[in-house]
């Protein structure tokens, strides 16, 4: 009697060792699965659109300090000026005023105690890309604060002040004839304001 249970045991023992062994044999026939291929990385963003980003970032951590709070949608024209003449303390060109003896002067020969100011084209070129950011991030155009009237006036009238301030002659290119004789291989760019020289050593 214990030799036939001692038998059923081994065979049993056996039994459980093939089976084991066949699992574990066909486990290993499994085909390995490959990981998955990275995906790939964003493009880069271009200068432009690096710059745009930052200065909606900028613009956005000065509406949170702003006292009192201000929301994006209840920003008009009037704080964006307030903006522009916050971004004047970071600025690097030297604008003269009325009283000093090198107003009108565009390269003055020694230093002046005169404040120094964002150029004209840095402001032109920001409010440019602010205003394509704001109607990226969901606003609308008819509410743009950045595109009011009240804008393009102080930005015309920072222009005017700044060219007089340091002598520097603000007029478009002009037009020439069209009696002119014009070479088939030359191509005339469309007219375009002439930029402020930065004369922030100054």
């Amino acid at each position: 009697m214990l030799a036939m249970e001692s038998a059923s045991a081994v065979n049993s023992y056996s039994s459980a060792s093939t089976t084991t062994t066949s699992t574990s044999d066909n486990h290993h026939h499994y085909p390995l699965l490959e990981p998955a291929p990275p995906s790939p990385p964003p493009p880069a963003l271009s200068r432009y659109e690096s710059q745009k980003r930052r200065d909606w970032n900028t613009f956005g951590q000065y509406l949170k300090n702003h006292r009192p709070p201000l929301t994006l949608s209840r920003c008009s024209g009037a704080h964006i000026l307030e903006f522009l003449r916050y971004l004047d303390q970071f600025g690097k060109t030297k604008v003269h005023t009325s009283c000093c003896p090198f107003f009108g002067h565009p390269q003055p020969p020694a230093p002046c105690p005169c404040p120094l100011r964002q150029a004209w084209g840095s402001l032109d070129a920001l409010i440019g890309r602010l205003r394509a950011a704001f109607e990226e991030n969901g606003g609308h155009p008819e509410t743009n604060p950045f595109g009011t009237r009240a804008v393009r006036l102080y930005l015309r009238e920072v222009r005017d002040s700044q060219a007089k301030a340091r002598g520097i002659a603000y007029e478009k290119k002009r037009k020439k004839s069209a009696m002119a004789p014009l070479k088939k291989h030359q191509r005339h760019a469309p007219d375009e304001p002439m930029p402020l020289t930065d004369h922030s050593a100054s």
